[in-house]
């Protein structure tokens, strides 16, 4: 491997949800490629005093407030970057195109311009997943409080976990969760044997720490989803090519109420700083933790009792 390049990127977040693409100008390797815009740390800078640089000589705005993200090693042909993405919540000034780019505001999962740079495709994937992830828990609260919920507001993500359900059992739930969560746009997951969510209506499939070892391939799903607690396993779901994280516990939890808390500091230590997979953090949290969630380089909160209080 050559040597590494560091180089950090911006993805523009708006209020309404889309995010800022730019096209890479003439003279430059990739030239007319999409990119987040960015570039290269220079010696002596912080990655975020080099966001805030690029973005000010690359589109004349001034960045205000952003939060680490994900970080990927790329080897292209002329070079290998570790890109360094943070998601940039305000900005000030007027956009300038300094370089002779274009800019393009584009909605997740739904890209209109392209070809997209190599290293930054699999970062819009990222970008369809949402700020929370509601965890059920009907062994616990009852099927009626959590299918009430949804009927009411349908969270835009839900991973549906019943460890003690049997197949048929978690398949006919599985299908009135769907049913609620699915036609208002939002993604169903689903935590058990692969082979026993095959043809019902979800969108990927979540494996335990345990079972993500076991693994050989990826499932064939479009979502797959992990749950972590050391870095083999964080590193296996790398290698299985999983799209998202569970790592907790953050906080104390009745679920574990003899086992130490991570902490946010843990946490990032833990498994989240550096890591090219979005990572949600889990464990006694609610939704006032996603800015604490953010600025630990999490994805966001992942909630189970909160998710339907």
């Amino acid at each position: 491997m050559s040597k590494i390049v560091d180089v950090v990127a911006g993805t523009l977040i708006a209020a309404d949800g889309r995010f800022l693409l730019g096209s890479r100008p003439e003279g430059k390797p990739y030239a007319g490629y999409w990119e987040f815009p960015g570039g290269k740390i220079e010696p002596g800078e912080t990655p975020f005093e080099a966001l805030r640089r690029e973005f000010h000589e690359e589109l004349g705005i001034t960045v205000e407030a952003a939060t680490p993200w994900l970080t990927k090693v790329h080897v292209y042909e002329h070079a290998t970057v570790r890109l360094r993405f943070y998601r940039v919540w305000s900005w000030t000034g007027e956009f300038e195109m300094r370089e002779g780019q274009d800019i393009a505001w584009q909605v997740p999962g739904e890209l209109t311009v392209g070809p997209m740079l190599p290293a930054n495709g699999p970062i819009l994937k990222a970008l369809e997943l949402p700020a929370v992830l509601a965890i059920t828990c009907a062994h616990e609260i009852g099927e009626d409080v959590i299918l009430a919920s949804l009927a009411e507001a349908p969270p835009a993500a839900v991973l549906v976990r019943e460890p003690g359900y049997q197949m048929e059992e978690l398949a006919r739930f599985v299908r009135e969760v769907s049913a609620r969560v699915r036609p208002a746009g939002g993604k169903v997951f689903a935590n058990a044997d692969p082979a026993w969510l095959e043809g019902l209506p979800i969108d990927g499939v979540h494996l335990s720490e345990a079972r993500l070892m076991a693994m050989d391939a990826r499932p064939d799903f479009e979502w797959v989803g992990a749950s972590v607690h050391g870095r083999e396993a964080k590193e296996k779901a790398e290698a299985l090519g999983a799209d998202y994280l569970l790592l907790g516990h953050v906080k104390p939890t009745p679920t574990h109420p003899d086992s130490a808390p991570l902490g946010w500091d843990g946490f990032e230590c833990r498994l989240a700083e550096g890591c090219p997979l979005p990572v949600y953090a889990l464990g006694g949290l609610s939704s006032a933790d996603l800015a604490d969630a953010y600025a630990h380089g999490a994805q966001g909160v992942a909630l189970m009792r909160g998710a339907w209080q």
